[in-house]
């Protein structure tokens, strides 16, 4: 079975030799170590080694202030948020004094146009460096909830969404429509070579959603649902991510559209396996379970091996087997990756 064919049945809840498997995105210290581990010289490589399932590609986005389609928007209006590192949600944004539409207008943001600094030919190019065989993983982000809070800053974005609804939907209209245009630039580029792409905002904490289900279905949900309309008219399946305990958004994901919910936060309220299977099993798939907060970086190969039975027996399929995170911090120990993949890759 190949990882495509076991992508599409795992999301299907169908029969599969193993659980689809996905190792994620590592930091370039983590992914050097692994390397390092399995022998390897690169990421594709090691990739291969480990059994991993997805060949994901970022869609290329290069900007004269940016080279990551996440970081697109200088909300700052001063050139800083090139730096993807330090990003942050919080600080004030270029329209925090705004009272109302006029004065967004008047702040004359820089929209970007995802058309003049995302090349077709080069998304063609990552896109058919996939191995054969692997399942091509889209990374569009697309994180249209984040953007506005750090368009407002955070504080400001959430007490708008109740004093000053308006703004917000007027400045998330541009947003989505970046990400609109820049998903169909993407698909058309390499139509029919794309089996899924992951979109998605963090909006749970570790105890719950972090605006109400209300404000979710109002400002995050619309959004989700046009991108993933565009996605699944090239027959593209979604992951929609978010970190955090969004147990509680899960439905609303469903009826959006969304193929596949990730990263199932381990220690996040509400977020246990057990208890997704119970509320939603066969209603949409999953991706993640392998806590990346204390069991990867502290836990014992032993352990992770028990934690994936584990899994594997509350899903025999329906969820992506992969660490809680999309991207391994440098604290995991290789041998406890290679135990992650070594319990999830046998058959049976």
């Amino acid at each position: 079975m190949t990882g495509v064919e076991r992508f599409y049945r795992t999301i299907a809840y169908e029969p599969v030799d193993r659980p689809a498997c996905w190792l994620g995105d590592p930091t370039p210290e983590e992914a050097e170590k692994l390397c390092r581990f399995y022998g390897v010289p690169n990421v594709s490589e090691l990739k291969k080694a480990v059994g991993d399932d997805f060949y994901a590609v970022e869609v290329p986005y290069h900007a004269p202030t940016c080279n990551a389609i996440y970081a697109a928007f200088d909300w700052y209006m001063n050139g800083s948020n090139v730096d993807t590192e330090h990003r942050t949600l919080t600080a004030d944004g270029c329209f925090t004094d705004c009272e109302d539409i006029e004065d967004i207008e008047a702040v004359n943001f820089p929209w970007p146009d995802p058309e003049k600094y995302i090349d077709p030919e080069l998304c063609r190019k990552l896109v058919a460096e996939a191995p054969e065989g692997k399942t091509v993983l889209g990374m569009v982000w697309a994180c249209h909830f984040q953007d506005f809070c750090a368009a407002f800053g955070m504080q400001t974005a959430m007490m708008n969404m109740i004093a000053a609804p308006e703004m917000v939907h007027y400045v998330d209209e541009h947003i989505v429509a970046f990400y609109e245009k820049a998903l169909k630039i993407f698909l058309e580029a390499t139509r029919g070579k794309v089996h899924a792409v992951l979109i998605g905002d963090d909006m749970g904490s570790q105890r719950g959603l972090m605006i109400s289900p209300d404000l979710v279905r109002e400002f995050v949900i619309p959004g989700a649902r046009r991108l993933i309309d565009i996605a699944h008219s090239y027959g593209v399946k979604v992951i929609y991510h978010s970190c955090g305990s969004i147990v509680d958004a899960i439905p609303m994901l469903i009826e959006a559209g969304a193929d596949v919910i990730h990263p199932i936060q381990a220690k996040a309220a509400g977020m246990d396996p057990q208890n997704l299977k119970e509320k939603f099993y066969g209603k949409v798939a999953f991706c993640g379970g392998v806590d990346t907060q204390e069991l990867l970086p502290f836990g014992t190969p032993d352990q992770i091996a028990q934690r994936v039975g584990e899994l594997r027996e509350i899903f025999p399929t329906g969820l992506i087997i992969s660490p809680s995170h999309e991207a391994l911090q440098v604290d995991v120990p290789p041998e406890n990756v290679k135990a992650l993949f070594t319990a999830a890759g046998k058959a049976g």
